[in-house]
């Protein structure tokens, strides 16, 4: 028995009112703007840049495992509540500035 979602059901990214929706319940919360940046920088797909339509749009296998995980079916379409609150949550670990001190030179980080 396979858990996977099969290809048929897997959206290739969230809908484009859900991105609307979530974009601008983000967009009046400027202290989750980094945060943001740093969960679309994560679901992302490999090589995006070189891909029409150029966005950081989701892997479609990745988005699918969320939603199932998350809702119950790969076609779901995520919750603004829940999203605003993964985001605080990403805020209150400080992931965002972790990543950012991984890029500097160790000469960097010590002083």
């Amino acid at each position: 028995m396979s858990i996977e979602p099969s290809a048929a059901s897997v959206p290739s990214a969230p809908s484009a009112a859900t991105v609307r929706t979530v974009v601008s319940a983000v967009l009046v919360r400027p202290h989750l703007w980094l945060a943001a940046l740093g969960a679309v920088s994560r679901l992302a797909a490999p090589g995006w840049w070189g891909r029409r339509p150029f966005l950081p749009l989701p892997d479609s296998r990745l988005w699918g495992f969320r939603m199932v995980t998350a809702y119950g079916r790969a076609d779901a379409d995520p919750d603004v509540k829940d999203v605003v609150s993964y985001l605080e949550w990403c805020r209150s670990t400080g992931g965002w500035q972790r990543e950012h001190r991984s890029n500097r030179p160790s000469s960097a980080r010590h002083g």
